[in-house]
């Protein structure tokens, strides 16, 4: 059995492909960023503000998926340009206890 090379990890390259860990960090802050707008959003959809108008209250309808798909674009939007501000202040407070606090924000 031979061993599986990995060039990738002996070069060092991996660390040029995916950044530094301060913008790995960052990365992951606007992906969490995502995330909890997309709760958020699904969860407003829930309160059915505005009725059931064209069958929007089922998931399972096309309006209903095509909702859900709209509602995380603009999570993914919103997470992308920093317009809550979390993933920045999600950045600031784990690089300060990593230790990365020196090496300047990427949001």
């Amino acid at each position: 059995m031979t061993p599986i090379s990995a060039p990738l990890l002996a070069t060092g390259s991996l660390v040029q492909n995916h950044g530094s860990p301060r913008e790995r960090l960052a990365d992951a802050a606007r992906q969490f960023e995502a995330i909890f707008l997309r709760q958020v959003l699904a969860e407003a959809r829930k309160s059915h503000f505005g009725g059931d108008m064209f069958g929007e209250g089922n998931p399972d309808s096309a309006l209903g998926t095509f909702r859900k798909m709209q509602d995380e674009h603009v999570a993914d939007l919103a997470a992308t340009r920093g317009a809550f501000g979390l993933a920045r202040m999600i950045e600031t407070q784990l690089a300060a206890q990593l230790g990365l606090a020196g090496t300047g924000s990427t949001s």
